[in-house]
């Protein structure tokens, strides 16, 4: 089970998605981006790099701190709230990794 204590857990779903439309590598062409919704408030952003440039993978550098729960003694992040998930915003509407990959299995048919 993939949890949100520590940023690793990205790599954990791309894993769980390898071979399918849930990771940017097999969803590009069809005008996925990478991004994140905190599904208790329904807002959704952009993955971004810390410049603020459009990310063509999920990174958690550019999220809102509120986003955050938890820093370690450095200042990195070490814990993202649970209500927020990767997924990806096609045409202006957000699809979380399990829903990009039906619709990229639909779109390859």
């Amino acid at each position: 089970m993939v949890t949100r204590n520590n940023p690793s857990f990205l790599a954990e779903e791309n894993l769980q998605f390898a071979g399918t439309g849930g990771i940017s590598a097999n969803n590009v062409q069809a005008r996925f981006c990478p991004a994140f919704q905190d599904v208790s408030t329904g807002q959704v952003v952009i993955s971004r790099f810390r410049d603020g440039r459009p990310a063509p993978f999920h990174l958690i550098d550019g999220l809102p701190d509120d986003w955050f729960t938890g820093k370690d003694l450095t200042g990195k992040v070490s814990k993202l709230k649970d209500s927020v998930v990767s997924g990806f915003v096609r045409f202006g509407l957000f699809y979380t990794r399990q829903q990009a990959a039906e619709f990229m299995e639909q779109f390859a048919s």
